[in-house]
């Protein structure tokens, strides 16, 4: 996939950002800034360009409010290394919990799939004629082309010269007919073969099993180091072939797999990768409001402590420092690091100084009110009612909302979720399922017919609800 972003402006991530998110207009201006920065540092002289760090962004808002649909759509947008972690797992008071380290080290698994997935396009011609050649030789195992057809096996004693015309003229000329039969012979399947005659005949093919077992291995530190030792290890006992009899429309998919993994340079790969993931990886770190300390509290223990060990390990991945990784060193300065936190119980003062510090650009997302919720239901290319009138569909049945029902539906939402505790727009996956939850459960009873869900419809089905407060509590 070819990155387009020195062709996207920050007007048009955004326009690309609220296909799917509604409102939060500075958290969007902010992080398109913040992408359109990568491409403008990397048309400038590479002495300065080292000198240009990123500006890691804090979004600070309640959950269900598209903090995390906000980075993951981005990070779709602009088809660089993308993933999310939770700062939470990287520790837990009672045990130790994952290395730091490692979510630079999933970065780089997702970026050397993103590289090979690209490079791979780029020989799937080759790889695609080669897979033709193979499964013509699976299905004509007596008419592969061989030295011996064209010619015939000579035992040529030493010291001796064997002269070509000592062979009789009429064997040459039986090989040269049988060799024009097996070829014609050949074409023509392959023809059938290019015409998805001969998808459904089973044939014989063999499948590289890897020699080394499968490990799972709970350590520390040498964690990398043991896994580049077994990667060794495993090349060198090689792979077995194991023999699986599939359709050719199966072994197609098989062959083509291994021979575009045989046509790339793994050693460019992960140079590539490697390079993508220093100059355009983006790591989200969720909750990260979970492992700051809470103001005026600590001591000699306690959980503030294990919080606050976490913010110190974090710290020297988002300076800029070197991890090491099955495939080289990656070097973190210019990772761009977006962390995101409900900070309820918190605030971001509450993180160390130097984590502030490297965090400079801080966001506030505005909470959802009903006209967001009307908006969420309708207007995204996803929309909740969209999916859910698709899904009902494949039923036979067809929903159909009035503009009134879909109104009710966003003043429950913004009222339950002022009442109880605020998720923000995942209140409506709760108020939709309830809502439809007969419909969906005699559909298959209900081909061919029309539901028009009303306002009074939704009264009748969650006003109950809605006015006991105690029984909203735990359904909605």
């Amino acid at each position: 996939m070819k990155l387009e972003l020195d062709q996207l402006t920050p007007k048009e991530i955004v326009a690309e950002l609220d296909k799917y998110i509604i409102g939060q207009e500075k958290a969007k201006k902010a992080v398109a800034i913040a992408i359109r920065n990568r491409m403008r540092r990397q048309n400038l002289p590479e002495d300065l360009r080292d000198e240009v760090a990123p500006k890691n962004i804090i979004m600070i808002g309640p959950t269900g409010v598209g903090k995390t649909e906000i980075a993951r759509r981005l990070s779709k947008l602009s088809g660089a290394p993308f993933i999310k972690v939770e700062a939470t797992k990287y520790t837990e008071v009672g045990y130790v919990g994952r290395d730091v380290e490692s979510m630079v080290r999933d970065l780089m698994s997702v970026s050397v799939s993103l590289v090979k997935s690209d490079l791979q396009e780029g020989v799937r011609e080759e790889a695609e004629r080669r897979t033709e050649d193979q499964l013509l030789d699976l299905l004509l195992p007596g008419l592969e082309d061989k030295p011996s057809q064209n010619e015939p096996q000579r035992n040529v004693t030493p010291g001796f010269t064997f002269s070509p015309s000592e062979s009789g003229g009429q064997e040459s000329g039986g090989a040269s007919n049988a060799s024009a039969a097996s070829s014609a012979t050949r074409e023509k399947f392959r023809q059938m073969l290019r015409d998805g005659k001969l998808e459904d005949k089973v044939i014989e093919v063999n499948i590289t099993k890897s020699a080394f077992p499968s490990i799972e291995i709970f350590s520390g530190t040498s964690f990398e180091e043991m896994d580049v030792n077994l990667s060794n290890l495993t090349n060198m006992l090689g792979g077995k072939k194991k023999k699986k009899r599939v359709s050719v429309r199966q072994a197609r998919e098989i062959l083509l797999a291994e021979e575009m993994e045989r046509l790339i340079d793994n050693d460019r790969v992960s140079e590539l990768a490697r390079e993508r993931v220093e100059q355009m990886g983006i790591i989200f770190v969720d909750e990260i409001d979970k492992v700051a300390s809470r103001e005026g509290r600590g001591g000699s223990g306690g959980p503030d402590v294990s919080r606050e060990g976490v913010q110190r390990d974090i710290l020297p991945i988002v300076e800029g420092s070197k991890v090491n990784t099955k495939y080289g060193m990656v070097d973190t300065s210019h990772i761009l690091f977006i962390a995101a936190g409900a900070f309820h119980m918190t605030k971001p003062s509450d993180l160390i100084p130097e984590l502030q510090g490297r965090f400079p650009l801080r966001v506030e997302l505005d909470d959802l009110t009903a006209e967001d919720f009307a908006r969420i239901l309708t207007q995204p290319q996803n929309a909740l009612i969209t999916q859910y009138t698709e899904l009902l569909k494949t039923e036979g049945v067809t929903l159909d909302f009035t503009p009134e029902a879909t109104q009710r539906m966003s003043e429950i939402a913004a009222e339950v979720n002022s009442r109880t505790e605020n998720i923000g727009a995942r209140r409506l996956h709760t108020i939709m399922e309830s809502l439809l939850e007969d419909v969906s459960f005699n559909a298959p009873d209900l081909n061919g017919q029309t539901i028009t869900i009303t306002k009074e419809y939704v009264d009748e089905r969650l006003s109950q609800i809605v006015e006991d407060h105690d029984l909203s509590r735990y359904i909605l």
